[in-house]
């Protein structure tokens, strides 16, 4: 079993919740539901791995919060 790690975003106009998978082409999905949004994203991931490894392009770090000052 691999693991994947996923940026999760929610839409402000559609309410919808947008995953993707940072530097692997293809895998993005989107749900109305955290949930609903894991389970597509499985699918979309397990399609694309039938094509064989990927070969990701990046690698996600981590998140950071920037102060400004306005």
């Amino acid at each position: 079993m691999k693991a994947f790690t996923a940026v999760i975003e929610r839409c402000p106009d559609t309410g919808l919740y947008v995953g993707y998978v940072p530097g692997f082409p293809g895998a993005h999905s989107q749900g109305e539901t955290l949930d609903e949004l894991q389970r597509n994203l499985r699918e979309v991931i397990a399609m694309l791995l039938e094509d064989g490894e990927p070969r990701i392009e990046s690698e996600f770090v981590g998140i950071q919060s920037i102060p400004v000052t306005a």
